[in-house]
């Protein structure tokens, strides 16, 4: 083992392990950072589709409150008088479903008979006991209610309220239904969102008859779910699966790749007032971008790692050699001579050498002066 090789490969050795390592932790703490960020997307995420849903459902709540409050309405719905209804409030939903979404908008007669659908006028006379909890709870409690449900035509977010007369007497109960379609399509439109309204397919078969046959095929089930809506069916189809649909009861976040992008995915459990589970809604963004600017930093961090370890090996090992290596193998010929007899040569270059080495610069030109004045003499 010499000092030229040894010294400069452990040096160099140390380097690399130390720059290794913190290039190491340095991803470690930059791959924290950018779950940081998909926590805060995937959470992002969730807010926005709950946050709409609970807007779709007071948006509901204000329309039937607004029209059960209209005396009118309390008049021809005391006389029991459909057609008088149709007419009077006909038109409104038109501009209401164009507009806001609004699809469903149904009259009840306690404790929970449908009495006039506004969206579907040949269905009426109807027992909704086992169908509608929100509105056997509306007659029987007789406070306003809101909460997505699954209807004859089909799933929506409803808000409901008691009907009274002038005189305070109970009439029965009014609701609004908001489509979750046009919801999705404005998450879609306000923050690139896809997403996709999974619906149980027994009691959507069971409740929802008047929804399309062809909307319930094989095309659209998934597991027990049947997809009922969708931003994208192709994209949705492809992040989500009957597997990870089977057990949602608390909102589910995980990371799936699509034909190359990494798509963050978010599926949130959908019940009706009673509690009981009716689907899922999925909602999905891209987070390509996050992920691809972690791959970018791994690259310039090895990138600067190599260089590091270059540049600071070149250094230490020219350090090592100018001021440590050459004089050493310089002073190490000059004492060869010592041992050898005759006269002796000065050292070239010796007021260069490094402090620590005068000493024994000095040393050397003692004994060359003693060995010049001994061979003057003889």
């Amino acid at each position: 083992m010499t000092f030229r090789t040894s010294a400069p490969t452990a040096i160099v050795a140390a380097i690399v392990v130390v720059v290794l390592a913190t290039i190491y932790f340095s991803m470690r703490l930059f791959s924290g950072m950018v779950n940081d960020v998909e926590v805060q997307q995937f959470t992002l995420i969730r807010s926005l589709v709950q946050t709409a849903i609970i807007d779709a459902e007071n948006k509901a709540l204000a329309r039937a409150e607004l029209i059960a409050d209209l005396p009118r309405v309390q008049q021809l719905f005391a006389a029991q008088d459909r057609a008088g209804l149709t007419a009077e409030l006909g038109r409104m939903l038109a501009n209401q479903k164009n507009r806001h979404g609004v699809d469903q908008a149904q009259f009840h007669l306690a404790p929970a008979m449908s009495f006039l659908r506004l969206h579907d006028l040949s269905r009426f006379g109807d027992d909704l006991t086992a169908t509608r909890p929100m509105v056997v709870a509306l007659n029987r409690d007789r406070v306003p209610l809101k909460s997505p449900a699954i209807a004859a035509n089909g799933p929506g977010i409803f808000g409901g309220t008691p009907v009274f007369d002038a005189g305070g007497r109970h009439l029965g109960s009014f609701e609004v239904g908001i489509a979750f379609g046009p919801l999705m399509a404005g998450l879609k439109s306000a923050y690139n969102l896809d997403l996709g309204l999974f619906v149980e397919e027994r009691p959507l078969r069971d409740f929802a008859k008047g929804v399309d046959p062809e909307r319930l095929g094989d095309q659209n089930r998934f597991g027990k779910y049947i997809r009922f809506e969708s931003t994208n069916g192709a994209l949705i189809s492809a992040v989500t699966t009957p597997e990870d649909l089977a057990a949602v009861t608390e909102p589910v976040t995980y990371v799936r790749e699509v034909d190359g992008v990494v798509r963050g995915v978010v599926l949130v459990p959908i019940n009706n007032t009673a509690g009981t589970p009716l689907g899922v809604i999925a909602a999905t963004a891209d987070f390509s971008a996050s992920r691809a600017g972690a791959n970018r930093t791994l690259i310039w961090q090895a990138a600067f790692a190599l260089i590091g370890i270059v540049l600071l090996s070149g250094f230490v090992i020219a350090i090592l050699r100018g001021f440590v290596v050459r004089p050493l193998e310089v002073l190490s010929k000059s004492f060869e001579g010592v041992s050898k007899g005759g006269s002796l040569a000065e050292i070239e270059g010796a007021d260069h050498f490094p402090a620590e080495m005068q000493p024994i610069v000095q040393v050397y030109g003692r004994l060359r002066a003693h060995r010049n004045a001994a061979a003057t003499k003889g």
